[in-house]
């Protein structure tokens, strides 16, 4: 068995693009309840309640729509030193960048499948101002109860064209373990699911059946029980969000979900994804057969085509 390797602490933050931004940034902050940080020049650092860092979503005004970059904080300098050693031998690297407001120097490098990573140690803690201050002081920001008001980032997927390839790069880049997999009648991976840390996942891949590179599927913030999410889709009902499927429970990961998509058509989904923790530490990757995945969700909902085939940015049909 490979040893562990924790020199990469959490997934820190997801920038999405917007081409609707005024409405995405309603929606996120008003609907779905994360709190800016800072908004200048077509850009908002968004927060959950209980995120310890400044920002966990960079929503950026834009062209077109999916993810600008996705960024994995270290758990020490010398483990960033560590993964930019293993990172730039692999190949795949693009250089220091300075950083962001919300964190310091970050290196950054591309999957096999061209989405762009960061690399951080240094990080900006939020600090609450006087109308965010918590009455409990081991919590980030007080509740505030608006919108789906989602406890903390969880999770992404991101879209791939080889998701065999992926695993390998995740597993020798990050130190990821997978923690379950789908494997199809044909032999290739149809997704993945990875951890750097004792969650389930932290990022997840699917095969992107349009042979299209760097697309986005969804991210995912985090709500303390299932009735969060069963209030939550009521909010999204009375503000015409569109709902695409749920509230329902995975087979794979076993989380309780609901996926929306955001004004400008970027996947979001709310999950009650705290109950389970990955504690051992000789985990053996559970696979999932093409057959098995079939029989759709775990209390039989059939998984909806637009899981499949919806993803950003859009990729135009060929007629």
């Amino acid at each position: 068995m490979t040893e562990p390797c924790f020199d990469v602490a959490h997934l820190g933050h997801v920038e999405l693009y917007s081409d609707r931004f005024e409405e995405s940034l309603d929606f996120f902050t008003r609907v779905y309840g994360l709190t800016p940080s800072l908004i200048e020049d077509g850009v908002a650092y968004l927060r959950a309640f209980d995120d310890y860092e400044f920002h966990t979503l960079k929503l950026v005004r834009h062209y077109t729509t999916g993810v600008g970059h996705v960024g994995y904080r270290t758990s020490s300098p010398e483990a960033l030193e560590r993964r930019v050693k293993v990172i730039e031998e692999m190949g795949c690297g693009i250089g220091w960048v300075e950083g962001d407001v919300g964190h310091g120097r970050a290196y950054r490098f591309t999957d096999p499948d061209g989405h762009i990573f960061e690399l951080y140690y240094d990080t900006h803690v939020y600090e609450a101002p006087e109308g965010e201050r918590p009455a409990l002081k081991n919590i980030a920001q007080r509740y505030h109860g608006r919108g789906a008001c989602p406890r903390r980032l969880d999770h992404l997927n991101l879209l791939a064209s080889d998701v065999r390839a992926i695993r390998d790069f995740m597993i020798k880049a990050l130190g990821s373990r997978v923690t379950e997999q789908i494997l199809l009648d044909n032999g290739r991976l149809g997704g993945c699911w990875f951890t750097v840390n004792n969650k389930t996942y932290d990022i997840a891949y699917s095969e992107d059946h349009t042979g299209a590179k760097g697309r986005f599927h969804h991210v995912t913030y985090a709500v303390d029980q299932r009735e969060d999410i069963l209030r939550a889709a009521d909010i999204f009902l009375e503000n015409g969000v569109h709902i695409e499927t749920g509230p329902h429970k995975h087979a794979i990961q076993g989380t309780f979900f609901l996926y929306v998509w955001e004004p400008s058509g970027n996947r979001v989904e709310l999950a009650n994804a705290g109950a389970r923790l990955i504690l051992r530490p000789d985990w053996l990757t559970v696979t999932w057969t093409e057959t098995e995945r079939r029989k759709g969700q775990a209390w039989g909902l059939k998984t909806i085509e637009t899981f499949h085939t919806h993803g950003t940015p859009p990729v135009a049909r060929k007629d």
